[in-house]
């Protein structure tokens, strides 16, 4: 494919006006931005697969996509380590898969990333309402400040804003561990089988009810995978990636076995399988109405929203600036500031989203269309890290994936089954994504691939590793 591009010559000061700030970020930082991606998920979404699969089915379904997100994050550790660019996936990709399939894998994750804010928007103004915070009957203004302010602080500059969001983090962390400990003494195994319907047991709808679930078993981990994005900002890429990212899937991972067993366990499956709100309609099934740990977990959740919100607008800002400044996309998206950030990389999805979130107010809808570009880009992942190992052996890899492409092969054969199971959830969301990649790939054939930037750091890796083979042959 590589001999199908062409590649326009810039000028000295492109990427000059294209610089985003070294060293902001070390491995603390990092692994706190894979936790906040991703903890909104914590906080409600995750519950809706009690509906399709029951407690059993979720939990297999959460076994799967754990061991499925465990499997990815190994690999993207070693490829972050060896190629950390701002691109990510795209740059992985790029250069294992070439320049469409690079790009096929950046559009997919750029659709995860923008659709997403629009979505926790809605889920955010959703919880503002039910709080009776300032006496908003309609969200739209609550999706405006949204993205106004943190897009703001996102502009002001990226350490600032990692610093802001590990706080912000932190205090969503703490009311999880808050209820996971409130919740102990209300557990009651009885309490997880109660799902109304089916056929009883373990698997009340068999196993196509797990497979259901499994959709929503990716919301205890929808997003980690965005760290190696910072890969251009961290002090060093080569020990901080693998640190980073591999420390907030282990948080991840006690998070979603403690919250699996004991919101259901304390409630009831029954109570929390279609609620907006689990954890606090969880404290209050089992504590009362009233209950103290109801009220801390129904305010303090709403930082856990925010977090992720904060977080996704700094992943689809570094993915589009990056695919912006190889000339995939318009070239002038990736252009930054003063303050060395992306900022029109910042500001233009963010228009889209708060679009999106005041016409359609689904965010259950855009989640979905998130997942399945995710779903998507993971399989395109894993196969760019097997392509690698198998076809570059020698190329340096400060960390490597234990078990290789073993492990890497889990993950793909898990990310099918995810990608067919998204289709079947939601065929609709599914349509949309697909139409989307679509009229991406169109743009590409027809135009970006005639207009690529030589000198973008993820084309100067497939240069380099072009050059090496053509001397080895």
């Amino acid at each position: 494919m590589a001999k199908h591009v062409e590649y326009e010559t810039v000028g000295s000061d492109y990427l000059e006006q294209r610089q985003l700030k070294r060293g902001a970020a070390g491995w603390v930082l990092l692994a706190g931005l894979g936790v906040s991606y991703v903890i909104s998920g914590d906080f409600a979404g995750w519950n809706f697969g009690l509906e399709q699969g029951g407690w059993g089915g979720l939990l297999v379904a959460t076994v799967l996509m754990g061991a499925m997100y465990t499997c990815m994050v190994f690999g993207l550790a070693e490829l972050a380590s060896a190629l950390p660019v701002a691109g990510g996936g795209y740059g992985f990709a790029r250069r294992a898969l070439g320049p469409l399939g690079g790009f096929a894998t950046g559009v997919a994750i750029l659709i995860e990333y923008a659709m997403a804010p629009a979505a926790i928007a809605v889920f955010i103004g959703g919880y503002v309402e039910t709080l009776g915070l300032f006496g908003l009957t309609n969200s739209w203004p609550v999706y405006l400040v949204c993205f106004a302010v943190f897009i703001g602080v996102h502009l002001y500059g990226v350490g600032e804003a990692l610093r802001l969001m590990f706080v912000i983090t932190g205090v969503a962390v703490v009311a999880l561990v808050v209820f996971v400990i409130g919740m102990v003494p209300a557990f009651d195994s009885d309490k997880l089988f109660d799902v109304v319907g089916g056929d009883g047991g373990f698997l009340p709808f068999g196993v196509a009810g797990a497979l259901g679930a499994l959709v929503y078993a990716i919301w205890f981990f929808l997003g980690v995978e965005g760290v190696p994005v910072a890969a251009e900002e961290a002090r060093d890429p080569k020990r901080d990636m693998p640190r980073g990212i591999i420390g907030a899937m282990l948080v991840l991972l006690v998070f979603a076995g403690a919250i699996l067993v004991l919101a259901p366990g304390g409630a009831g499956s029954e109570a929390l399988k279609a609620s907006d709100n689990p954890l606090p309609a969880a404290a209050r099934a089992a504590y009362g109405e009233g209950s103290v740990l109801a009220q801390v977990v129904n305010y303090v959740g709403l930082a856990g929203l925010v977090a992720s919100f904060f977080s996704l607008i700094f992943a689809y800002s570094r993915q589009l600036f990056a695919l912006s400044r190889a000339g995939y996309l318009p070239r002038w998206l990736s252009r930054t500031g003063r303050r060395k950030t992306p900022y029109l990389a910042l500001a233009v999805p963010g228009v889209i989203g708060f679009a999106l979130a005041a016409i359609t107010r689904d965010g259950a809808q855009l989640i979905n269309i998130a997942v399945f570009g995710a779903a998507l880009s993971y399989v395109l992942m894993m196969v760019s890290h097997i392509v690698l190992r198998v076809r570059e052996p020698e190329l340096e890899r400060p960390y490597r994936t234990p078990g290789g492409v073993v492990t890497t092969g889990v993950a793909l054969v898990l990310a099918v089954a995810a990608v067919v199971a998204t289709f079947f959830v939601d065929e609709l969301a599914a349509g949309i994504t697909a139409g989307i990649v679509v009229v991406a790939l169109a743009y590409f054939w027809f135009y970006s691939r005639h207009h690529l930037v030589a000198s973008a750091p993820e084309e100067e890796f497939a240069a380099i590793a072009r050059a090496e083979q053509e001397l080895k042959d």
